[in-house]
């Protein structure tokens, strides 16, 4: 390899001193081709593609490169690091060379044996409103005082750089509907052609070239608002740099300082005002006067219109009720009324609840739970069986939830309820489950108002909080006032005032 220094000496022999291609050649020990390149003022290539000579790597030298190949037919996020390389040495070969060592020799190493090529690229010019790219990121956030991971959506123009970012508990597939709907809106339309991983979501398998055999209710989402899919090579995520690049962008930008919300709605509206701000900058390709934002609002006439209403993004399911009023969806159980047991239900499992039904009508919904093996039950499913089943009333799991929650007023009813004297076993119990049933009928904040009124006038019992409840009711009720032409000859009667003048001139004559 040609160094600098023997460039500069090839050329003032042959320039200065006049020697021949030939005579250079036989001094300097060169090939003639090289002193003809050095001649036509080509300077030295200083890219090292041996490996320099290591006396601490030479005993491993062999193992090493052994590693490097297996690791051509391995999974390429599986594969060694030098760091990894490193550590293995120490612990199996007891080596005792440095780290940056081990780093310098494999990295030159690589290049010998051709593992490091470059791929060459196309540059681009996206169509303006035409296509945009998809992909999901993994964050941490603090969601109600507890750091917990979450996943993220984003879908970025490639035309204006226009970008959408929202937050999601998992990455199941409503939910990556749900982010598509929330993303058109925001953008306002849908663009016509829209790139993909090979996420599961969306492939079913991944078939020879491009071809992809799809999820079918991808095809019915992707159907409902007429846009294309188009899905990268496999293992060639660069397709789709823009997003790409945004993923870790929105992580490092949108999401430090860690953000501290009390849930997922409060969360994605603070992303939404960074997605606006991040709108206003200006890309490195584009010219100084034309910002992120006003490049979108040029491509915006050309995105598709959206449907009157947007796609129902549920997932939709079939259940046996249990013996204990309870579905199981997505392995989780959800209540539903005594009645149902033993009975098959529909359920619509939404990103945020649960709804079940009996053929059309709607049962009951629950808010969703995303941790595995919870029961999520609604006490007043439970009411109507617990006066039957009374002796349950203290273990019942819908009402040691509930009891949680409740005010003390309910605990204190419940006590004098138990103190009284009666020849019914648990009547106590029963009673008070027979207040606690007027919130199938009323507003919880007026029974729980009643409650506390008759605890604090020590008014015991079911009696006492309904007359609290009616009065209340009645306090709040206003009497219209009748129209002057309702009725004919008595609301449209009007009576003037008397002139009280008229009695002081009676009393005045009398007086004299």
């Amino acid at each position: 390899m040609l160094t600098m220094k023997q460039y500069e000496l090839i050329r003032t022999a042959h320039r200065v001193y006049g020697k021949s291609i030939r005579m250079i050649a036989r001094e300097y020990g060169h090939h003639r081709n090289t002193v003809r390149k050095a001649l036509a003022g080509m300077e030295p290539d200083y890219s090292n593609y041996k490996t320099p000579d290591s006396p601490i790597m030479n005993p491993v030298a062999e193992t090493v490169v052994e590693w490097l190949k297996q690791d051509q037919l391995n999974n390429k996020k599986q594969r060694h690091t030098s760091r990894r390389i490193y550590t293995r040495l120490v612990e199996e070969h007891h080596f005792s060379g440095g780290e940056s060592t081990v780093r310098r020799w494999v990295r030159l190493k690589k290049r010998e044996l051709g593992f490091v090529k470059a791929e060459a690229m196309v540059p681009l010019c996206p169509q303006m409103g035409k296509e945009a790219e998809v992909d999901w990121g993994t964050a941490s956030v603090i969601i109600g005082g507890l750091t917990r991971k979450v996943k993220f959506f984003c879908m970025r123009s490639r035309y204006s750089g226009k970008s959408f970012v929202r937050t999601y508990p998992l990455e199941k597939q409503e939910m990556f509907f749900d982010a598509h709907i929330h993303a058109f809106s925001y953008f306002g339309g849908v663009y016509p052609v829209l790139v993909y991983d090979n996420l599961t979501t969306a492939v079913k398998r991944v078939l020879k070239g491009r071809s992809r055999l799809q999820q079918n209710s991808f095809v019915s989402f992707r159907s409902y608002y007429t846009f294309e899919a188009r899905f990268c090579n496999s293992g060639k995520g660069h397709e789709k740099g823009g997003v790409e690049g945004l993923v870790g962008y929105a992580r490092r930008n949108f999401m430090v300082p860690i953000p501290d919300v009390e849930n997922f709605e409060e969360l994605n509206a603070h992303l939404i005002k960074k997605c606006d701000q991040h709108s206003q900058k200006v890309l490195p390709d584009r010219p100084l006067n034309k910002n992120i934002q006003t490049c979108f609002e040029e491509e915006k006439e050309s995105l598709l219109l959206l449907p009157v209403a947007p796609f129902d993004a549920v997932v939709p399911l079939s259940a046996k009720v249990t013996k204990y009023q309870t579905v199981r969806v997505d392995s989780n159980w959800y209540s539903v009324p005594t009645s149902y047991v033993g009975s098959r239900l529909k359920v619509h499992m939404g990103c945020w609840r649960v709804q079940i039904f009996d053929g059309t009508t709607e049962i009951t919904w629950h808010s969703r739970v995303f941790e595995k093996g919870q029961w999520s039950l609604n006490p007043m499913h439970y009411l109507k069986l617990l006066q039957k089943k009374s002796g349950a009333f203290e273990e019942a799991r819908p009402i040691l939830d509930w009891r949680k929650r409740w005010p003390q007023e309910y605990e204190k009813m419940l006590e004098k309820l138990k103190e009284k004297d009666t020849q019914i076993a648990n009547a106590g119990t029963i009673e008070f489950i027979s207040i606690l049933l007027l919130h199938q009928k009323y507003s919880s904040d007026l029974v729980e108002k009643a409650i506390k009124a008759a605890v604090q006038a020590k008014s015991w019992g079911l009696e006492p909080v309904k007359q609290l409840i009616l009065f209340e009711q009645e306090d709040n009720e206003t009497i219209p006032s009748l129209a002057t032409d309702q009725i004919e000859g008595v609301t449209d009667i009007s009576v003037s005032q008397p002139d009280l003048e008229i009695y002081d001139n009676l009393t005045s004559r009398r007086t004299s």
